[in-house]
């Protein structure tokens, strides 16, 4: 598959399998997010890899912004979070770049997860006070987003219909929308 065909391809899942993800598939999904570009290449991400059942239990009780939105991570295998400390990036143009880096290194994993048959959702409405105490994060370091992976299942549930729906994912702009030539 291309680059191409995978970012055209890739959705978000919210329904998973209980098939485990292989240990090897695993290390490829760190690895892309480790290759990332990144601010004077400071490589200031830091991916919390959760595989425990009860731990991603909490988190899909506890880590939603708004009570149990995130709840259907509950099935998924493995759970990842980007966490990045502020003071190993830079701040340019009121741009704090610990952000930009640690959104590139976790769309990389999810592009390499979607190539290998593996779903994913980026979840960035949480409460970061919840996931850092779950997961033991220090208050210095900032919790960019959180993502379940696994293999899709075969069909969506009712949840995962209406949050698609209520998300407007399949909605994309025109590049006439979006593309601006030689001046806004």
């Amino acid at each position: 598959m291309s680059v191409l065909e995978i970012i055209k391809s890739r959705k978000s899942i919210r329904k998973y399998s209980s098939k485990e993800i292989e240990d090897e598939k695993l290390a490829t999904i760190l690895e892309a997010g480790r290759l990332a570009p990144s601010w004077k290449n400071k490589q200031c991400w830091k991916f919390i890899l959760v595989k425990n059942k009860e731990k991603i239990h909490q988190l899909a009780l506890k880590a939603g912004f708004i009570s149990k939105a995130n709840f259907f991570i509950k099935d998924a295998p493995v759970v990842i979070t980007v966490c990045a400390n502020p003071k190993d990036s830079g701040f340019m143009n009121g741009q704090h770049y610990y952000l930009v880096d640690s959104a590139i290194a976790f769309q990389q994993m999810m592009f390499a997860a979607w190539e290998m048959g593996i779903g994913s959702c980026w979840l960035g409405a949480f409460n970061e006070k919840n996931v850092k105490k779950i997961l033991q994060i220090p208050e210095n370091i900032k919790v960019v987003a959180l993502s379940p992976f696994g293999y899709p299942a075969e069909k969506n549930g009712l949840y995962a219909k209406a949050v698609k729906t209520f998300a407007g994912s399949k909605n994309r702009k025109s590049l006439d929308e979006i593309v601006r030539y030689e001046k806004w």
